[in-house]
């Protein structure tokens, strides 16, 4: 749940079909009505870089929000985002903290390694970068503040001023998947601005292609295929984000899992199958958000 929305959310589409726009209009009546602009767009020329500085030419905000199609939102993301922005006028960009994706410290020959390419010892090498591109996730540790400092930014969730943009914000070399334009993005940024990760603004990152996806969409009806893909793809962030809190607090253990898979697999409506599986995870997390 966020307690803020944006002034506008802006799709920049490169999908195939008309999928993505239907969906697009199936929720942007609700979003209007909180007077968020939404704004669908075929994109000009696929890829990432190209997209998203298509969508930069189209909005009217003075702070920009860079998000994967493929995040979960923990409550209160934005929010947190927004205040730890707008709290520092020096910080030209800040980032979601990905609760799956993070910091682990070195082992011996890794942190030889790191301390080499950084021309000397650091007690941690979260958020750094080393050598022209080695770009180290920040950590999440209950002993640092809220808001750390970090030197480049990924844009799994990330918000920018747009003054402290380069115009294009990313080049046009950059193709396709665009690797590596979100650190270019960010030493380029960070040359003049500093550069933050929101520690308690978090997000869980579903990258990965779920077997148990494709598994659910075959044995569906064809015309039930498109709500099962749909289900199954929230299902699969919903319980991967409790998962990954400490075993202290959370609330779904490996007997739940082993209980989630045997349902969905003898459940002859699947649709109905996930429904429940929802529902039971949902009364497990309970008010979490």
């Amino acid at each position: 749940m966020q307690s803020v929305v944006p002034a506008e959310l802006i799709i920049i589409d490169a999908s195939p079909d008309d999928a993505t726009r239907r969906v697009v209009l199936t929720f942007a009546g609700q979003m209007q009505a909180f007077g968020c602009r939404v704004l669908w767009q075929p994109a000009k020329q696929a890829g990432a870089a190209a997209q998203r500085n298509q969508g930069i030419g189209l909005a009217t905000q003075s702070v920009l929000c860079f998000f994967d199609d493929d995040v979960l939102f923990e409550s209160d993301c934005f929010a947190r985002l927004w205040r730890a922005l707008q709290a520092d006028p020096g910080l030209g960009g800040i980032n979601a903290m990905i609760v799956n994706q993070r910091y682990l410290p070195p082992r011996p020959v890794s942190r030889w390694m790191f301390r080499m390419m950084a021309g000397h010892r650091h007690a941690s090498y979260a958020g750094r970068v080393l050598g022209p591109a080695i770009n180290i996730l920040p950590e999440d540790r209950d002993e640092l503040p809220e808001v750390v400092s970090v030197e480049w930014l990924n844009l799994g969730c990330t918000l920018y001023r747009r003054e402290a943009m380069p115009a294009p914000a990313f080049a046009g070399h950059f193709a396709g998947y665009s690797l590596m334009e979100d650190l270019t993005l960010s030493l380029t940024v960070g040359k003049k601005w500093k550069l933050a990760n929101a520690r308690t603004a978090r997000i869980y990152h579903d990258s990965r292609p779920g077997a148990y996806k494709d598994k659910l969409v075959a044995r569906s009806r064809a015309q039930e295929r498109p709500a099962v893909l749909a289900r199954a793809c929230r299902l699969g962030p919903l319980i991967g984000l409790e998962w990954t809190r400490p075993r202290t607090v959370r609330r779904i253990d490996s007997g739940d899992l082993r209980k989630f898979k045997t349902t969905l697999e003898s459940s002859g409506d699947v649709l109905k199958g996930i429904e429940r599986v929802e529902a039971e995870a949902r009364a497990k997390i309970g008010s979490r958000g």
